[in-house]
């Protein structure tokens, strides 16, 4: 534990201390964030992560994670990504259970891309109340396609960290690197037009379903996803704080 510590300045470890303990007077929570692929999810996602000390559940991420293992599982999950298609309900739902029970997820999480269907929402409600959880709300990010292809076109990655920038509305400080590692960043092989177009057509027919579904329980905030982040963001931290 020393030696991992090392490799960071007292500075940084101070910091990373303040803002934990600065989570402690944040109230605990779990929540969904619902929209299209580029609607700025994974933006907001990150920021209430390190506002509130939530973890933060991308299955995107979870998924591309193990495909990047080289095993039955690891092929299969890689080859259904790279056709922009959906791995199967179980498969998600194990993963997700997995990170549920983890220390990082002790205050709370923000599930990012899931659920996307109703019966995923189903098999989430019954793994929430085994593992003695509830739903605080839906965060519904609302964005024109036109907009989401514009995003997703200029998305980059620093992977390690999960920090989004764009060539266009959010550039790095130096192109293709990360403003804090300025380790190079990447763009995620189905953030493509072509991919796109099919995840939205799924999109529309099984995801938009969640909207009225989470609407009946009460549950649902509407977003403007074109509203610049920061206001977004406000407005996030205001529903959570009530």
């Amino acid at each position: 534990m020393n030696e991992f510590l090392e490799k960071f300045s007292t500075v940084d470890l101070l910091n990373e201390l303040k803002r934990r303990y600065s989570c402690l007077s944040k109230p605990d929570g779990h929540y969904i964030f619902l929209g299209a692929p580029g609607s700025g999810k994974g933006t907001q996602s990150l920021n209430l992560k390190k506002t509130h000390c939530y973890c933060h559940l991308s299955t995107g991420d979870l998924l591309r994670e193990a495909a990047e293992k080289k095993n039955e599982l690891g092929d299969k999950i890689r080859g259904i990504i790279n056709e922009g298609k959906l791995v199967d309900n179980e498969t998600v739902l194990s993963l997700v259970d997995e990170k549920l029970k983890s220390p990082q997820c002790k205050k709370g999480f923000i599930l990012d891309g899931y659920p996307r269907n109703v019966k995923q929402a189903e098999d989430l409600n019954k793994l929430l109340e085994t593992n003695k959880m509830k739903l605080d709300g839906v965060f519904y990010f609302n964005v024109p396609d036109e907009t989401l292809f514009e995003r997703i076109n200029g998305r980059l990655i620093h992977k390690p960290s999960g920090r989004i920038y764009h060539k266009i509305y959010n550039p790095p400080k130096v192109p293709n690197r990360d403003d804090i590692t300025n380790e190079p960043l990447t763009q995620r092989v189905d953030d493509n037009e072509n991919v796109l177009k099919k995840r939205l057509k799924i999109y529309k027919s099984e995801t938009e379903p969640l909207i009225n579904y989470y609407k009946k329980l009460n549950l649902l905030v509407n977003l403007d996803g074109t509203e610049p982040a920061v206001d977004i963001e406000k407005k996030i931290s205001q529903h959570i704080s009530h």
